[in-house]
């Protein structure tokens, strides 16, 4: 799949009508063209952090407000040139992009909105009330900007000025989102615990949404303050918030294309509806709420929604042919995985890890030790502490007391994109694919292994962010053929069988290419043959020199998988060994079998896969 996915012909037909439109249009409604296309550019900056990172932002207008007053007071209180004056207001706005984000870092949801949305209400009484803004009065007498002796007084010249910044940045904005920044912005949108458990560094994506939303708003602001040439409080206030959050969320706030439909449409209908102000916003409310109830990705995704009602049908002979064909991993290489030396210590160590939750004790005293190329399996009943062990191995817990050690580090204090990168892999007990991202996007999010730190690349560098896509596009297209994937890899996961999205997230945990892979309980759901199927996966993934520990309470998987079990009861230990040693245990018969006898326990269910 080609990032450069656009039409020709369509961008081609939106320039020749974007040349001509101001000779059709008296000076008024040049006016109103100007200011939507300002509005079209703050709606895609909050679609970018909205829509695209899912960080809740009404500080958008605030963003608006630095740039546009920044501009204004430098040019006429400090004597700067406007594009001086406006390079400065761009790096001040992207600053208070970053302090804004902060609070993103703690929390999330609508204590977000509501934190922005008290940034945003002080931002306006700063402006109504400081000297340096001229309160409510505002600042007048910003000059006209300077273009190679164009005059850009002229709101017809103006406008040309604005639409080729326009589509600059509308252009930007779905580079980021079809390349690996847009990914990992959408994996955290959709499930911000299993990106960060793919590698993605949650904090720093958050701060880099805001930037990018702070840019855009102070873009917009900079433009305003060149076409108006006046700056007042009444501009930047809530009821403007509150039609830009509308604009997105009817056009469709995870469509850039969308947020600038939405933009233009309301810009021109408030137009429409001057003399009937109090029940237009009463209106665009009415709007927001059947909108979010009935087409919650706006007036954008209803095509798709059409789209996927029509081929659903289609795709389910296709689906079901790949459910009952037979599937064995053969053709997996071994490149894919880091190999560990035998001689390079065990692959995950344990020791004497508690894990407390206030007065209760999940993990208690717990140790053990997995050596390199192992499959070990851990299993115990319900309650046990199982997934609470690979939490703190994974990094989403730390444990109260003792150490864990695994894949070269510390884990015990390490987070779990810092992990990921190292060498571990994980999938989940319950399926935290990427639900809004198809099934190759949930494959590439985690092939990129770069560092979030390197976005200044898209600033300085995009020819070699589109020469590392082309990479990841060819190496994502071979996982999805050896995991047999390749029918689905246009398809969100979904809309797939169960057994077919389990083998999505297992192929998308090996694609970091790890040394060390945590399995949570892999086989449940799954039927007879995909139990087969998935017994043969784990071993291919063996034989590559990963190691493997499964959570599992498929007895007959277990046991004709792995070469040692440790057992878990009520967050202890209470056995460890091969499986016939463990089926022995009394303590395992009486805590995890019950009535069980080892003669009824199957320590070779499943035959040896050949290969």
């Amino acid at each position: 799949m080609s990032i450069l996915k656009s039409k020709p012909a369509l961008i081609l037909l939106a320039c020749v009508v974007a040349y001509a439109l101001p000779y059709g249009l008296n000076g008024y409604s040049i006016h109103v063209v100007d200011i939507a296309i300002i509005f079209a550019l703050l709606a895609v900056g909050m679609g970018l952090v909205m829509g695209v990172a899912g960080q809740i932002n009404l500080a958008q207008v605030a963003f608006f407000g630095v740039g546009a007053y920044t501009t204004a007071i430098l040019t006429t209180h400090s004597g700067y040139g406007f594009w001086t004056a406006a390079i400065l207001g761009i790096v001040t706005t992207m600053l208070v992009g970053l302090l804004v984000g902060l609070p993103a870092l703690r929390m999330q949801s609508h204590y977000l909105g509501i934190v922005t949305l008290g940034l945003a209400l002080g931002f306006v009484n700063w402006i109504t009330n400081a000297k340096i803004t001229g309160g409510a009065d505002g600042i007048s007498g910003i000059p006209v900007p300077p273009l190679l002796g164009i005059d850009l007084a002229d709101e017809y010249m103006y406008y040309y000025l604005e639409i080729v910044v326009f589509a600059i940045a509308l252009a930007f904005g779905a580079f980021v989102v079809r390349t690996r920044l847009g990914r990992r912005l959408r994996a955290m949108r959709d499930d911000a615990l299993a990106a960060g458990a793919m590698g993605a560094e949650i904090p720093l994506l958050r701060m880099t949404a805001f930037l990018l939303a702070s840019t855009y708003g102070g873009v917009a602001g900079i433009l305003y303050a060149g076409l108006i040439r006046y700056v007042a409080p009444e501009t930047f206030s809530l009821s403007n918030m509150f039609l830009l959050l509308a604009m997105v969320i009817i056009g469709g706030r995870r469509s850039l294309v969308g947020c600038v439909v939405g933009a233009v449409g309301l810009v021109l209908i408030r137009e429409a509806l001057v003399d009937f102000a109090v029940y237009a916003q009463l209106g665009y409310g009415i709007v927001v709420v059947l909108m979010v109830v009935f087409a919650p990705t706006g007036i954008a995704g209803i095509p798709e929604r059409i789209r996927e009602a029509i081929s659903r049908r289609r795709k389910s002979e296709d689906v079901r042919a790949a459910e009952l064909g037979p599937y064995l991993p053969e053709a997996i290489p071994a490149d894919q995985a880091s190999r560990k030396g035998a001689d390079s210590g065990p692959a995950l160590e344990i020791s004497h890890v508690t894990k407390r939750f206030g007065a209760l004790t999940a993990l208690n005293d717990v140790t053990l030790t997995v050596e390199p190329g192992e499959i070990r399996g851990i299993v115990g009943p319900n309650g046990s502490g199982k997934t609470t062990l690979f939490n703190v191995i994974s990094g989403l817990y730390r444990p109260s007391e003792g150490q864990v050690a695994g894949v070269g580090r510390d884990i015990g204090r390490a987070r779990p994109y810092q992990l990921s990168l190292a060498g571990m892999a994980r999938t989940f007990q319950n399926l935290r694919l990427f639900s809004q991202m198809t099934v190759r996007e949930n494959i590439l999010v985690v092939l990129d292994r770069s560092r979030t730190t390197t976005v200044w690349q898209y600033a300085v560098w995009p020819v070699g962010v589109l020469s590392n896509e082309h990479r990841l596009q060819a190496k994502a297209d071979r996982i999805l053929n050896e995991y047999g994937l390749t029918a689905f890899a246009d398809a969100h996961p979904q809309s797939l069988p169960y057994g077919i999205q389990r083998r999505i997230e297992i192929a998308r945990a090996m694609a970091g290419g790890p040394s060390l892979l945590l399995l949570d309980e892999p086989a449940a759901g799954l039927n007879g043959e995909e139990v087969g199927q998935l017994s043969a996966i784990v071993r291919s993934i063996r034989d590559q020199g990963v190691t493997v520990v499964l959570i599992e309470h498929n007895m007959g998987l277990v046991m004709s998988l792995c070469e040692r079990i440790t057992v878990l009861a009520a967050g202890t230990v209470i056995a460890e060994g091969t499986p016939a040693e463990v089926a022995a245990t009394p303590e395992v018969i009486e805590a995890y079998l019950g009535d069980s006898t080892p003669d009824d326990i199957p320590v070779h269910v499943a035959p040896e896969v050949s290969r």
